[in-house]
């Protein structure tokens, strides 16, 4: 599952460069985050990092972007085998 910031969020930008697959952006309001390269952290930390450190607990689960742990895996190896050939 993809995780995604809530509309509680205070652009506080201590989310974004915790982001080991630098999903998390700066949208027209509030930070964003791209379901496409967040892993929630697999590959890289136990826990996702966003999460950790987010002051207002405005990062829950994508209930539109439903994965499997396999799932995550499978995307982490994508997203650093596509970041070693750059």
């Amino acid at each position: 599952m993809a995780l995604m910031i809530t509309d509680e969020c205070i652009n506080c930008d201590v989310c974004e460069p915790e982001c080991p697959n630098e999903a998390i952006f700066l949208g027209p309001e509030i930070y964003q985050i791209d379901p496409h390269k967040c892993t929630e952290c697999v590959g890289h930390f136990d826990e996702p990092q966003c999460v950790q450190v987010c002051p207002v607990a405005c990062i829950p689960l994508n209930p539109e972007h439903l994965e499997s742990n396999e799932t995550l895996w499978q995307k982490y190896r994508r997203l650093t085998a596509e970041a070693g050939k750059s």
